[in-house]
């Protein structure tokens, strides 16, 4: 999915403040006005200071205003008028990808790509395809069988215990979704290399994105066309969203039967609160399969379990 950002404006003092909170998770980044970045619980918290000495917090993932609110219970999404779509931009056939599961503590990244004819697109309307955001979880089980029988898909899942090893070899996860990206769009690239238009729900600068596809031996898919909240403007990317989402219910389903136990979304305090319930039942060793060791959920349990 694509990230959501929320901002708010704070004096120096505040602003201190949230970095020294923020400290043990900071991460480098050199990006003009940034004095300060950190990746905590799955949101990227960004300290803007600009040349009059006002500071700016950007909180951004899959869902920071709940992080964002300890600082202003205030701050909202703000929703602009003029992002209403109407229509889609491209109605052409097309291939474009989404990914799901980057917030998650406890559940796997899955990366989704899909072709979608011009002349399937009333089709896929009438399967009420949009935003998965703006689908429930059951009308997604509801829809995803009978979509999968009409569209091609290629699907990546990444289990948590594999993503954790790409960690340990340098890997970030900005990397690892641009290499199971390009696989994904490649999958599908393959099956109609005549397609013109290839769409990417952007999670990243073009530059970078391209600069993580570093393997001389895997072949890039280019010409790509980013665009953030891309779900909203490609019926491919919308496609991919849906049956992320989808796979993602089900992985969540598999794991759930595996263990017995009800596995939260999200990296908050009720992951917390599993991550704890789980160790006492299957001890640290089977949890560390599970869970995405980088994030800061991990470092405090890890030294509450000292």
């Amino acid at each position: 999915m694509a990230n959501r950002f929320v901002s708010i404006t704070v004096d120096v003092n505040k602003a201190t403040e949230i970095m020294d909170f923020y400290r043990p998770y900071q991460k480098l980044n050199n990006g003009e006005y940034i004095i300060f970045q950190a990746y905590y619980s799955g949101i990227t918290i960004t300290i803007y200071q600009d040349k009059k000495n006002k500071h700016k917090v950007v909180f951004g993932g899959e869902d920071p205003l709940i992080e964002a609110q300890k600082w202003d219970p205030s701050v909202e999404y703000k929703e602009k008028a003029t992002t209403e779509i109407k229509g889609w931009l491209c109605k052409d056939n097309q291939i474009g990808s989404d990914e799901v599961g980057v917030g998650d503590f406890l559940l796997p990244m899955i990366v989704v790509a899909a072709f979608v004819r011009g002349k399937d697109l009333k089709m896929l309307e009438d399967f009420g395809v949009k935003d998965s955001k703006k689908l429930t979880d059951e009308k997604i089980r509801e829809i995803a069988p009978g979509l999968l029988k009409k569209f091609f898909v290629s699907k990546l899942s990444l289990p948590n215990e594999k993503y954790n090893e790409l960690i340990t070899k340098g890997e970030n996860m900005n990397s690892i979704k641009a290499k199971m990206h390009n696989r994904a769009l490649l999958n599908m690239f393959k099956k109609f290399p005549d397609t013109k238009n290839i769409f990417v729900d952007q999670f990243v600068a073009e530059s970078k994105y391209f600069a993580y596809l570093n393997d001389p031996n895997e072949q890039k898919v280019i010409n790509i066309v980013f665009k953030t909240k891309g779900e909203s403007y490609y019926p491919c990317v919308a496609l991919a969203s849906v049956i992320a989402r989808y796979a993602f219910l089900l992985e969540k389903d598999a794991l759930e039967k595996k263990y017995g136990m009800k596995i939260p979304f999200g990296a908050a305090s009720q992951a917390d609160e599993f991550a704890k319930k789980f160790i006492k039942k299957f001890g640290l060793a089977e949890f560390d399969k599970i869970c995405k060791k980088n994030f800061a959920n991990y470092k405090e349990l890890s030294t509450s379990l000292k």
